[in-house]
């Protein structure tokens, strides 16, 4: 499958404001993030609309599919076709036939919001909370966690483009064992931010299994949950964790680490 990465969009816009300053104030401009409705269409069926910075669409309808289970790997993703309207975009996403199957089958309809992940299922039934354990090896790192969880911590801004342009973004980090940051995603979202990482990584053809994510969220049960579907061995973010969070790493034997800076970090699992 061949996609078209790059994007014009920039992910944000310019809007007038009135910037105050102690007694004064000046007509000025604000970067401002966008946040944009976004179908996801698969073989034709609509599955989900998703609010999301409308930068890196294919990667994300690729993760999305990859860590909400809707395909086991990348290679039965056949296309993806983006198609922008006048406030919103549909994403058009063939899958294998075996998966449309299956995808038919539990299918739930799915309103997304920027701090949600499971808004409008149907049932308890449908919330999967037992992942399987992942297969990945402990990440081992030359001096241990905290110096690799230093070196993301101090390398992650660097990266936030959108975040310094807007202040209103969640990042998510791609680290090698050291924790170098090799890749950065963001969007209005943390699952989003995500799952655009994760299409990325899948379809660079990237092990998963050997590096870890960074994210600069807390650590949300829905974060843990897509990355025991992609193996990942470990999470790390800037921010509390929840409880969920907490028993589902344990159950998945994912490392969960939060509350990461450059002097510290508390590991949970």
């Amino acid at each position: 499958m061949k996609l078209d990465l790059e994007s014009d969009k920039t992910g944000f816009e310019e809007r007038p404001v009135l910037r105050h300053r102690g007694a004064s104030a000046a007509r000025t401009t604000d970067s401002v993030i966008e946040e944009v409705p976004v179908a996801l269409v698969f073989n034709g069926i609509s599955h989900a609309v998703m609010m999301v910075t409308p930068r890196d669409l294919q990667p994300f309808a690729m993760g999305f599919a990859l860590t909400e289970g809707l395909v086991s790997k990348a290679a039965d993703v056949f296309d993806i076709e983006v198609r922008e309207h006048a406030r919103s975009f549909e994403i058009d996403v063939t899958i294998a036939s075996e998966d449309f199957v299956q995808l038919k089958q539990q299918r739930r309809s799915m309103a997304g919001r920027s701090g949600c992940g499971v808004c409008g299922i149907e049932s308890l039934e449908l919330l999967d909370l037992q992942p399987e354990r992942i297969s990945a090896a402990p990440l081992h790192a030359e001096g241990g966690l905290q110096p690799a969880i230093a070196v993301a911590a101090a390398q992650l801004g660097q990266h936030q483009e959108l975040m310094r342009a807007t202040g209103g973004v969640h990042a998510a980090a791609w680290c090698d064992a050291q924790g170098n940051v090799l890749r950065v995603c963001e969007d209005v979202g943390r699952h989003n931010a995500l799952d655009k990482l994760i299409g990325h990584l899948a379809l660079e053809g990237t092990d998963m299994r050997r590096g870890f994510v960074f994210m600069s969220s807390r650590a949300s049960y829905e974060l843990v949950r897509k990355a025991a579907r992609m193996n990942i061995p470990m999470l790390a973010t800037i921010s509390a964790p929840s409880t969920l969070a907490i028993d589902i790493a344990a159950e998945a034997g994912i490392k969960l680490v939060s509350f990461c800076r450059q002097d510290g970090c508390v590991e949970y699992t």
